[in-house]
């Protein structure tokens, strides 16, 4: 049995390992040391920007600016009598000079101290949600201790890793283009979704412009690429993983049954027939290999005929009589094209 290939538009659908990050994954540390006096929020809590997280003791935080704001009080009395003094020219330059120094740095230690009697008080940078408490209420805090971390999930981060050859193929397939920056790339018509841990897909699609890491890892020959999906619900969460799924439509594509193949050291052939009935065997190129069906982009063209059926039965230069030819559109008639 002879057949031709079949041009047609062919599904395809890849799927990479990948691992989700929030877009904001902070730690949230202490700028000050004391005692943790109030923990307001609870692990998992979402928050908004500027809602209370941890509030530490602060006596000696409020003393310190009394204390600061009656130093700048003195500064500015002692300026200002400076100044009247060398107005009737009995101060110099160099030491109203002084005076005024001094009220610029006192200035500067209440404006410290008041800053850090506002540390004393740790709030939500944005809305996101709380993570773990890794300090307790009554804990004695230092500076730089991680107290817990945030999570804006609002949108999800998914990594994958690309070995070179699907990178050079996004790269060269009809409808992908460069987006804004050469890191980016645009992915028209293309569907890109999240299958979880469960088996289910994810109800919500990434943005067809993938973000690119800047260069190849060398040990491992992939690179690295970020989709883009909205958690409107929350269900994502920070450190997850699952399966990413890249559905596009390969236009114009020469497909031919696997079946009518046959491989030699890792390498695929036909039997092509020519006019005279000779089947000769001939190297393909497959680009895409599918559940039933091979995508082939070179060692075949539209035109040409080969051995559908019986491929194991037939000799490289062998003479075939009473053959039959199938249509094209016969010949893959029910085969599938799901590939991942």
């Amino acid at each position: 049995m002879l057949t031709t290939p079949r041009v047609m538009a062919v599904p395809t659908t890849q799927a990479y390992v990948c691992r989700m990050q929030s877009r904001r994954h902070i730690e949230i540390r202490a700028l000050n040391e004391g005692y943790l006096e109030e923990i307001p929020v609870q692990e998992g809590q979402a928050v908004r920007a500027g809602d209370r997280l941890y509030d530490l003791y602060p006596v000696l935080y409020r003393t310190k600016l009394e204390a600061e704001k009656a130093e700048l009080r003195l500064a500015e009395i002692n300026l200002q009598n400076t100044e009247t003094l060398a107005g009737r020219g009995f101060v110099s330059a160099p030491e109203l000079a002084r005076a005024k120094a001094e009220r610029d740095r006192a200035k500067a230690k209440l404006d410290r101290a008041t800053a850090e009697l506002g540390f004393t008080s740790i709030v939500a940078p944005f809305d996101g949600i709380v993570g773990r408490q890794l300090m307790q209420q009554g804990s004695l805090i230092e500076v730089g201790d991680t107290l817990t971390t945030m999570s804006d999930n609002a949108v999800m981060w998914v990594y994958f890793n690309v070995p070179e050859a699907d990178y050079l193929r996004f790269k060269s397939i009809r409808g992908a283009s460069d987006a804004a920056t050469p890191r980016r790339l645009e992915l028209s018509g293309a569907t890109i979704q999240l299958r979880l841990a469960n088996g289910q897909i994810f109800d919500k699609n990434a943005a067809t412009a993938l973000t690119i890491e800047s260069e190849f890892n060398n040990e491992t020959g992939n690179i690295e690429f970020r989709a883009d999906f909205p958690n409107p619900n929350g269900l994502l969460r920070h450190g997850q993983t699952g399966t990413l799924l890249i559905n596009q439509r390969l236009a114009g594509a020469l497909v031919i049954p696997q079946r009518a193949t046959f491989e030699i050291l890792d390498r695929q052939y036909v039997f092509v027939v020519g006019k005279d009935a000779v089947a000769r065997q001939r190297e393909i190129t497959v680009a895409r290999e599918l559940e039933d069906v091979y995508v082939v982009n070179g060692g075949l063209s539209a035109g040409d005929t080969f051995v559908l059926d019986g491929v194991r039965q037939v000799r490289d230069g062998a003479h075939l009589e009473r053959t039959q030819t199938r249509p094209p559109d016969e010949a893959v008639k029910n085969l599938k094209y799901k590939a991942e």
